[in-house]
């Protein structure tokens, strides 16, 4: 299974679901909310075959970013891929929306021109966050969670940018409907462990097969052949590094 936005270091023993990991082959995207916790992180995630652990930025940790961007510039060469990593607009982040824009324009100059996969916060401010990144020509790019307009979809899509779709999209009536206007060719499967819950159990690493059994419902197709165009999609956007 695919997760490409999962955050491993908040659980309550990443190590052992790091492992979990591991040992079952699953591709995980492990975002990371402050350079600091990437820092604290990388000894665990050093040289691992399946998991790869993002170096983030957070838009809601906006009031420390300022202490944070040495250690980001520092780390950036050790990974390729970046996340979470954004803007967030609502009543939660309103109040930063300056100190966000500035942090997230900063981000985007540092890695546009390099070869990485961002993984990207956008609620209320898809806009924003996608007019930005065609400003600085960023290639790689995944709205993790999409709540935004179903207009701009079709603009984020045909610039090659993917949409991570997780457990609870495919609960809502909103959910459904942003899924049922993302291409194919676009779509990617996430958790958002552990702050999506199962019972009130959190979602570990991996667990998207809700998902997959959603989508070969409403595109008419087998959980394999489900299966194979997500991976497919993955491929693709693992062959900009080469």
């Amino acid at each position: 299974m695919l997760d490409t936005h999962c955050h491993i270091d908040l659980y309550k023993n990443p190590k052992a679901i790091l492992d979990v990991c591991e040992d079952k082959g699953i591709i995980v995207f492990s975002m990371t909310n402050l350079p600091s916790h990437f820092e604290k992180g990388l000894p665990f995630f050093h040289s691992k075959k399946y998991v790869r652990m993002a170096l983030g930025m957070h838009p809601l940790y906006a009031n420390l970013h300022k202490n944070e961007f040495s250690k980001f510039e520092l780390y950036l060469p050790k990974t390729s891929y970046i996340g979470e990593i954004g803007l967030d607009f609502s009543k939660e982040g309103i109040e930063t929306k300056e100190i966000q824009l500035a942090s997230f324009n900063r981000i985007l100059k540092l890695v546009s021109g390099k070869k990485k996969i961002l993984s990207l916060h956008s609620r209320k401010a898809e806009k924003e966050v996608f007019e930005l990144l065609m400003q600085y020509k960023i290639q790689n790019a995944i709205f993790h969670w999409y709540s935004g307009g179903l207009n701009l979809i079709t603009n984020i899509a045909n610039e090659g940018y993917y949409f991570s779709i997780n457990p609870a999209m495919i609960k809502s009536a909103a959910g459904r409907k942003i899924i049922s206007k993302i291409p194919r060719e676009n779509v990617l499967t996430e958790t958002d462990g552990p702050f999506i819950e199962n019972q009130r159990i959190p979602l570990n690493p991996g667990e998207v097969s809700d998902v997959m059994f959603y989508l070969s419902k409403v595109w008419n197709l087998t959980f394999d052949e489900v299966q194979q165009i997500i991976m497919i999609n993955f491929k693709r956007l693992i062959n900009t590094f080469k």
